[in-house]
Formats: structure tokens, C-alpha cells, sequence
């Protein structure tokens, strides 16, 4: 990673964009850390200079779009990120699906709780995120998908049941969802920690096999061709969704408030097209990145997007500096967008002054 200071007028876009919403989300990030809460996944730790910031931010109070354009230039120095590969960007979103919280046979796909023997690490070893607590008071790795899914793990909790694997597994990759229950009511499920396995990207195998086209992979694709290959023990489906060998564990929350989005790694809400998920061993959480590329959204109103973000979640694939995922909402919509957005990008970290 090499960083290049440049002037913000080389942000092409900054001085129209709404930056007052990520100001908004920068000030309650503020709040979030200086006041000691916890994030659901522990990224690098805010720089003295970060934290005084964000007391400045609190001080502040609620800014015009104006006065918070001001407040980052003043506080803040852009710096292009440059990597070798080049930025790359993709699209995450809440999934919205039916669910019961029985099974049936309507409904027979488990959503899993977290255990109690999972050890989360705060650093990688052997590879491994989290470990297994043994009776003994050994550790051990944590069972793999194919283990969890195939039955060799006792005493797990099921939280809510989906109508296929297909939609526990997507549900694990975006790392939230919004549960619709055949009485109407909604649920919401949260990340709450995964086996510590590594990621592998079923899409990309489906690809380098020829499966499908490059240009033709998409969320649709990918859940057409998963459902059309068998999802049963040892069809094809079930094999290359197994070849991941991460699984991500839930929790519930039933008091559920429409207007909020889900809860990110950083412990707060996230905000559609101002949300971005970095890698948390690189970038603290509540730094803000303007990001440019080369695709159209019809919510932004512009023929390439150009935004002010803020570094608000985290995901196992989100490896490297200039290595995005952007938050695009909840349901069908914006998983259709998610879902088309692999593209190129500029990084530009703005880095507090000293």
C-alpha cells in the first residue's frame, strides 16, 4: 500500500455530494467509541488523532451539509490509496426472506445460534480465527461447514429455519437478514461471530469451472444454479457451498425498528450507500473513504458513483487496502444491485490531521 496526499478539489464530486449523512453516521461512531462500547468485530484501533477527532465531531453537534463539508476538510488530509491490484469494489445487502421458527417441511433449512464452546481470536493462528473449547480445557479447530451441516456437531441451537440451504448460506455471505414469520410479524439476525475458517468464494469456483460466465455471474445466477444442482447430502450444490469452509453463527432480535439498518461489524447500524465494510486489520472503524467507480445506481442520480463513506463493517473476503464492499440496503431491490457490483475503484482515505 502506498498513500498520495492530494488536495480534496481532486475529489471529483465532494463538493455536491450530502456529505452531512456521513457526518451524521462519523458523529455517532464518535459516540459509540469514546464512550467504550464494544464492536461485534474488533478492527484496528482509532489513532489518538482519529479519537480526538471524534470529540470534535460530538462537540460540534448536528452540522449543516455545508459546515460538515468544512468540518472534514479542516480535520481531515485525503490520501489516494494505491495497491497492487488496483481498488475493487463489490455490493452487500440485507436479505429479506420468509422463515418459521419451526421446522417443517415448508421450512427445513436451520439458522444456527452461536455455541457455547466457540473462542473468538483477536489474532490469526494456524490460519484459524476461533477455536474450539474442549471439555478438557484443550482447544481445538472449530468444525468446518460440511461437519456443521452434515450433523457432527452436538448441541447446537437452531434460531429459525429458511425453505433451502441456499438462503442460510447467502444469509451467512451478506452476515444479516430480516426474517418475515407466517404470522406477518418480522426478525431480525445478526452476526455473531463465525468457526474462524477462511472464506472461499463459491462464485469465483463457479466461474473458474466454467459453470458460469464471468460476465454472466450474478446473485440470481448464483441461486438458480445452486437450486438447479442439487442441494441434498453429496449433491453438487451442497459440495461446492461446502468448499467454504467459514460458517457464520446468528443472533435474534425481535424488537425490530423498520427504519434501522442491520448492525455492522463496528457495533452500529449501517446506512445504505454510505456504509462501506473494509479490512478491519488495515483501517479502523469511523475512518471516512471517498470512493469512485465506474457503475450507475438510479439512487444516486449520477452516471458513476463518487461518495463520501464511512468505514462501518468488516467481512472475511474484505482483504486489503483497496478492498471495499458497500452497503446497499435491505431486500430484493438492493440485492439485485449488490449483487451487479463488481467494479474497479479509487480509494481515498481521509486521514485525521495531527
Amino acid at each position: 500500500m502506498q498513500l498520495e496526499q492530494v488536495a480534496f478539489s481532486s475529489l471529483k464530486g465532494f463538493e455536491t455530494d450530502r456529505v452531512d449523512e456521513t457526518f451524521a453516521l462519523f458523529r455517532q461512531m464518535a459516540v459509540h467509541e469514546l464512550s467504550g462500547c464494544t464492536s461485534l468485530r474488533r478492527a484496528l484501533s482509532p489513532s489518538p488523532d482519529l479519537r480526538a477527532v471524534f470529540q470534535k465531531a460530538i462537540t460540534a453537534g448536528a452540522l449543516s451539509d455545508l459546515k460538515a463539508r468544512d468540518f472534514f476538510k479542516t480535520h481531515f488530509q485525503p490520501f489516494r490509496v494505491h495497491t497492487d491490484p488496483a481498488g475493487f469494489v463489490t455490493g452487500y445487502y440485507e436479505p429479506e426472506v420468509e422463515g418459521a421458527l419451526q421446522a417443517s417441511a415448508d421450512f427445513s433449512a436451520p439458522i444456527i445460534a452461536r455455541p457455547g464452546d466457540l473462542l473468538t481470536l483477536s489474532e490469526m493462528q494456524d490460519g484459524l480465527m476461533a477455536l474450539r473449547r474442549l471439555p478438557n480445557g484443550g482447544l481445538a479447530p472449530y468444525p468446518t461447514r460440511a461437519q456443521i451441516e452434515n450433523g457432527q456437531v452436538a448441541g447446537l441451537e437452531s434460531l429459525v429455519y429458511l425453505k433451502d440451504m441456499v438462503e442460510v448460506f447467502l444469509i451467512q455471505v451478506q452476515g444479516s437478514a430480516r426474517i418475515r414469520l407466517p404470522d406477518g410479524q418480522c426478525l431480525r439476525l445478526r452476526y455473531d461471530g463465525r468457526n474462524g475458517h477462511p472464506y472461499t468464494s463459491i462464485g469465483r469456483i463457479l466461474i473458474e469451472q466454467g459453470e458460469i460466465g464471468q460476465s454472466e455471474m450474478s446473485l440470481a445466477q448464483l441461486k438458480s444454479w445452486l437450486r438447479d444442482n442439487g442441494l441434498e447430502p453429496g449433491g453438487r450444490a451442497r459440495a461446492i457451498m461446502q468448499t467454504n469452509q467459514s460458517y457464520i453463527f446468528f443472533a435474534r432480535d425481535d424488537i425490530l425498528t423498520e427504519a434501522q439498518g442491520p448492525i455492522g461489524g463496528a457495533g452500529q447500524s449501517l446506512y445504505p450507500l454510505r456504509s462501506l465494510a473494509v479490512d478491519r486489520s488495515l483501517w479502523s472503524y469511523g475512518l471516512p473513504f471517498w470512493l469512485e467507480a465506474d457503475f450507475h445506481l438510479e439512487q444516486t442520480g449520477s452516471e458513476s458513483f463518487s461518495r463520501l463513506m464511512l468505514a462501518h463493517d468488516t467481512g472475511s473476503a474484505i482483504v486489503g487496502a483497496a478492498r471495499g464492499d458497500l452497503f446497499l440496503g435491505t431486500g430484493e431491490t438492493a440485492g439485485y444491485h449488490a449483487g451487479n457490483i463488481r467494479h474497479a475503484a479509487q480509494f481515498t482515505v481521509l486521514l485525521p490531521k495531527p
